[in-house]
Order: structure tokens, then sequence, then C-alpha cells
């Protein structure tokens, strides 16, 4: 894991709000020790989650999006070091990795416009660089016997984590993914709009599962291809869900998992399906914090949940006096997870 910027000891005290008769998760979360073996660490402990961060935006770049998801990682990992460890819930069980090396991608897609073509072939040829890296991390985690948690960057390193938790299985694995758009867009270089597309046609991506798709905003090209693969991919929609009742959320969720739950899969949440949360494709319609909450206790409690995903938040974009609340939404949803897969 050489594109690995590690997380200690010594960043978690920086971040950690000490105070008299609190424990904090980051006085409990564990740190890889300097001149340790990160792969040998992971398969020697007892902590069962595995945190890191993907501090990146080339992917929405790519795909004509608003950049700024690269800062949701620093936000979150603020949030969760100051975590109350209790009864419910042990910042024990989390070993902080640190996060993918996107440095030099990140400069070089700052100089790029996705509007001329050979920029935007560049653009894509980033993300393959960054797929590389991430799949390899989650290949690692895995096969230590770990589950990894996944912050930052845009939906772009869904493919990354199918990928490598796929390998690491040895066969295919399955995807929940709720979200506003499908991500299931066309083979036309890699951006945060075909992260699963590409798994599913590389052979990684058995059976996927679209949650809450917004119909105003899913191509009828995308629909096509969804329905000629409906024994593998299926959705359900938001509007059908929440604006014409026609569904129930809970019974959607355990259809939804029937699908699913044959095999391995990945819990992959974009934040753009929530109400004014600060994103690359920012709604004003949609599921709610409570909801979102909900499907990932619901989903996290299977003992084959694989991995989870938080995406394309992104703090920069909100407002400056509150950019940390996406933080807090993320140690929500990690807490959430965390608590019901155990």
């Amino acid at each position: 894991m050489d594109k690995l910027l590690p997380f200690t000891i010594k960043d978690l005290g920086k971040i950690t709000n000490h105070r008299s008769g609190e424990i904090k998760f980051g006085e409990k979360m564990l740190t890889i020790p300097a001149n340790t073996d990160p792969i040998a660490f992971l398969q020697a402990s007892e902590a069962k989650y595995v945190l890191f961060g993907i501090p990146e935006d080339v992917g929405i770049r790519a795909n004509y999006g608003r950049p700024g998801a690269e800062s949701a990682w620093k936000s979150a990992i603020k949030s969760i070091a100051n975590i109350q460890h209790n009864r419910f819930s042990k910042g024990s069980s989390i070993i902080v990795l640190g996060e993918v090396d996107v440095r030099e991608e990140m400069a070089e897609a700052k100089n790029l416009d996705f509007k001329v073509m050979d920029d935007r072939l560049k653009l894509s040829k980033l993300v393959e660089k960054i797929d590389k890296e991430v799949s390899h991390i989650i290949f690692n985690i895995i096969k230590a016997g770990k589950t990894p948690i996944i912050i930052g960057g845009g939906h772009n390193n869904s493919y990354g984590n199918i990928k490598g938790a796929a390998l690491a299985k040895g066969k295919p694995v399955n995807a929940i993914n709720f979200d506003a758009h499908s991500d299931f867009r066309i083979l036309e270089g890699r951006h945060s709009g075909n992260g699963f597309s590409y798994a599913y046609e590389e052979g990684f991506l058995k059976k996927y599962f679209v949650f809450g798709l917004h119909e105003n905003y899913t191509s009828k090209s995308v629909l096509d291809i969804i329905k000629k693969s409906e024994e593998r991919v299926r959705y359900n929609t938001y509007d059908s869900i929440k604006i014409r009742n026609e569904k129930q959320f809970y019974q959607e969720m355990v259809a939804s998992h029937e699908f699913i739950k044959t095999d391995y899969y990945g819990i992959e949440i974009d934040l753009d399906a929530i109400p004014n949360i600060p994103s690359s494709a920012m709604t004003l319609s949609g599921f709610s914090i409570e909801e979102l909450r909900q499907f990932v206790a619901f989903f996290g409690k299977h003992r084959h949940a694989a991995y989870l995903h938080i995406c394309e938040g992104a703090p920069d974009l909100g407002e400056e006096k509150n950019n940390h609340l996406i933080g807090h939404l993320i140690g929500y949803l990690v807490t959430d997870f965390i608590k019901a897969n155990q």
C-alpha cells in the first residue's frame, strides 16, 4: 500500500477535543505504529473496522460536476474522533488507516478543463490511476479479515471498492446504492457517473440495486440499459416511494435486500440523495437523514455486508459556519453501520 498516507496517533491527538469525565473515539481508535507493516498489523488486530479516506474530486470533474468532495475526509475524521466512546459504540473497534495519496492526481486535475476533449481524456486516466490504488487497499483490508469504511471523494470510487472486494472474496460481489442517480452510464472513459457500469462490464459486480433514483434525472438510455439487464440490475425511484406513495420505504428495503443478500455486498451511500447537503449535485428534494440512517443500519446488520462507502459530500461547498455538519452526518452513518454490523 505504497500510495497510502498513514494516520498517526499524533494526528488523532490533534483533532480530539479532550474533556474531563469523557472518553472520545480519538482516545480509543487504533492507528498503525510507525515502521510496522500495515497488512500484518491489520491481520493481528482484534478491531473489525478499517476507516480510510479518499480526498479527491477528480472523477467528479471528469463528470462535469462541482469539485469539493475532497474536503469530506478531513471533516469526517475530526467529527468521528470526537464521538463518545461508550456502551453503545466503541472507538476501539476502529483502525484509522489514513488516506489514499491523491495529491499528484488532484494537482494535475485542477489544471484540466473537462470541456476540452484532450483534458477530459486526461481526467479519465487520472481516475483510472486512483481506481488501482483504491482497489488495492480494499483488497488488502478484506483479505486481512476486516470491514472497510471508506469516506470521501466522488462516486467513481465505487469501482475500486467493488473490484477490491471481488478480488478479495474470489468472486463477483453485489452492491446496493442509495443514490439519486444510477452511476450506470455508458463506458465512455472513467468518471463519477459510471463506476458501477464499469465494474459490471468487467465482471466484478454481479447484482446491483439502485435505491431511490430521481425520475427527472435518469436518462432514457440508462433506463434502457438497466431494462436489458433486469435479472442482475434493478432499481426503485424516490418519486414512487415518497411522492406518489406507490411503494413503502421499509418494504422497499426488504425487497432490495432480498435481491442482493445471497452474496457479499457493498453499501454505497451518495450524499446527494439528501436535500440541502452540499455536494457535486445538490438536491432540494430527497430522503430524510433519518431514512438514510435507517437504511445504513438495515443493510449493515447482515453478515454479507462487505463494506460501507460514503461519498460525494462536499463541506467546502456549504456555508462556512456550518461546514462541519457533513462530518457529523458521516459520523452518525459510520456508527449506525458499526452498531448494526456487530
